[in-house]
């Protein structure tokens, strides 16, 4: 039987656990961000150590928590000079991410 890969974070650690593999990476020594897709898009981390996860941007989308340790993380890459690649994404990512859940709470609440 299949299952979605199960994402965790912490730590300074995104943890991508999928049917076979186990993969993580550092989110306070990132090295390069790619956004892959154009339907179905992903995010791919690779950190200064040379360790890569993939992951569904729905899965950042769906939990607001693993979003903020990713951008923690990456702010902390990006102070100690180790991100180099894909700033710019994360930058309108976050953007994304914050008009979602802006949306969702004016709708919540009947503002919208």
């Amino acid at each position: 039987m299949l299952r979605p890969p199960r994402v965790t974070a912490g730590g300074g650690r995104l943890t991508v656990r999928g049917p076979v593999r186990v993969r993580r990476v550092r989110t306070d020594a990132l090295a390069g961000v790619r956004r892959d897709g154009r339907i179905a898009t992903r995010l791919r981390l690779c950190d200064a150590y040379g360790h890569r996860v993939t992951l569904d941007l729905g899965v950042l989308i769906a939990h607001p928590l693993l979003w903020h340790e990713l951008a923690t993380g990456a702010r902390r890459s990006l102070e100690a000079g180790t991100l180099r690649h894909g700033t710019e994404i994360l930058r309108l990512l976050g953007r994304d991410l914050d008009d979602t859940a802006t949306r969702g709470i004016l709708g919540a609440s009947g503002l919208e």
